[in-house]
Parts: C-alpha cells; sequence; structure tokens
C-alpha cells in the first residue's frame, strides 16, 4: 500500500496550526482528531503540543493509511488511530479538552452533522474547545464562487452532502451548550470555528 497524500493538507496545515496555537493551553491533556484523513494534519500538528495526547480518527478503512504516516513519523505524543464513523460510533471513553475535525461537515449528511454536534455537548465539559475548519456559507450565500463550484460537486457525488450554512451549524452548536469564540479567515476561502463548551447541565 502506498502511503496517502493530499496536497490540500499540505497547503493548510500551517494556517490551522497557528488558529490551534491560539487556542490550545497548556493544561489541555487529550485532543480528539475527527476524520484524521491521511493522517498528516496529525504528524504536522502534535510535534507542536508535546503535553497533549493527539487521537486521530477515521473510518476504519482510511486507519492503515494514517498508520504508515504515524509509523514514519514516530511522534512520541500522537496515539494509534481510532477507527470512528460518526453518527453510528461514541468518542473513546477518554476525558477530551479538545476536539478538532478538518473538512467535514461537508462530507458527512446534515444528520450526522446534528449527531457530532449532540455528541460533543454530552462527552465536552466546561471549557473544553471544539474546532472545526471548513467551508461555510453565510446568509444562505457561498462566500466565492469556487464555493460554489465545489458545493455542486460534492452534490454530484453524493446529494447528501454539500457546504453547511454557519447559521445551522452555530444554532445546533448553541443547542448543545456551546458558544461561539472566534470565527477565524481562513486561506482558500475557508474559515474554523472555535467553540467553547459552557457549563455542563445533566439534562433530565
Amino acid at each position: 500500500m502506498e502511503k496517502p497524500y493530499s496536497s490540500a493538507c499540505e497547503r493548510n496545515s500551517e494556517p490551522i496550526l497557528e488558529v490551534l496555537k491560539a487556542n490550545i493551553i497548556s493544561s489541555d491533556r487529550r485532543l480528539l482528531e475527527i476524520g484524521s484523513g491521511t493522517g498528516q494534519h496529525a504528524v504536522y500538528f502534535a510535534p507542536s503540543f508535546p503535553q497533549l495526547e493527539w487521537f486521530p480518527s477515521d473510518l476504519g478503512a482510511n486507519l492503515p493509511g494514517i498508520k504508515m504516516w504515524l509509523k514514519e513519523a514516530k511522534i512520541p505524543n500522537l496515539q494509534q488511530p481510532v477507527s470512528l464513523d460518526v453518527g453510528k460510533d461514541d468518542f473513546p471513553k477518554l476525558k477530551f479538552d479538545v476536539v478538532y475535525s478538518a473538512n467535514t461537515l461537508h462530507i458527512m449528511h446534515w444528520k450526522d452533522c446534528k449527531s457530532f454536534m449532540k455528541t460533543l455537548g454530552h462527552r465536552l465539559r466546561e471549557g473544553s474547545r471544539a474546532i472545526i475548519y471548513g467551508p461555510f456559507k453565510y446568509n444562505g450565500e457561498f462566500t466565492s464562487a469556487s464555493n460554489a463550484d465545489f458545493d455542486e460537486e460534492l452534490k454530484k457525488r453524493d446529494p447528501l452532502s454539500g457546504i453547511r450554512s454557519f447559521e445551522d451549524v452555530n444554532t445546533n452548536m448553541i443547542k448543545n451548550g456551546f458558544e461561539l469564540v472566534h470565527d477565524y479567515e481562513m486561506p482558500a476561502n475557508n474559515r474554523t470555528l472555535v467553540y467553547r463548551r459552557l457549563k455542563f447541565v445533566k439534562h433530565k
């Protein structure tokens, strides 16, 4: 098997890393990455946070490729990837201070996006952060012609995928106990949304 490679990961790694550095704090101990893809982001980011156990995750079919990157990189705080299918699987039974995900919401069906946000609400506690990178629509409008074209391509492959509305995402994150603390403009017409978990209230 040839080691997987994403040119997009190569391009966006440094801008995303700057956002992570601004939002991961010294007391954070565990980060769960949802949709690790090739594993490039995990290998690029984890060395900058040596106090943090970095847990990659993805569909089972993608784990062998991630393991190839990890085996080659030999990064001490980078854990073995976990099989996780959003909408079907719960997070690993650990306390996570940060959940990070890049370029996943427009691939997942909206019902799975909502399941993901609900799980974040159940599993993260006060002060924990959810960091979500990717393209979004604002007020029903694409932020660029290229994003509109990308959305059309996504829907041709899977009619239930597509670029998500910031307002829909934000409404669901608030509903699940989060507040938006940053909405970063990123290169290539992408954004990074940073949410903080408010005080946990046990539902009756």
